[in-house]
């Protein structure tokens, strides 16, 4: 299951994970982790998955290069 940064609100950073959000104290968030990533938990603190986040990034590229085709 991803785990996809929505954004943040004040002291909190928005998860999405299986179509639902949770909000997530911030002291609980790696302070480079930014809106898009995909994060995992590492015991400790939410941590972004930088293969994932490439991978979805890609995704979404050419997915978005597919809808602007001529």
């Amino acid at each position: 299951m991803a785990h996809i940064v929505e954004g943040f609100e004040g002291d909190f950073c928005i998860i999405e994970s299986d179509g639902k959000t949770r909000d997530i104290p911030r002291k609980l968030v790696d302070p480079t982790v930014k809106a898009g990533d995909v994060v995992e938990w590492n015991g400790n603190k939410w941590m972004t998955n930088r293969n994932k986040t490439d991978d979805r990034s890609r995704e979404i590229k050419e997915l978005m290069d597919e809808v602007w085709e001529e």
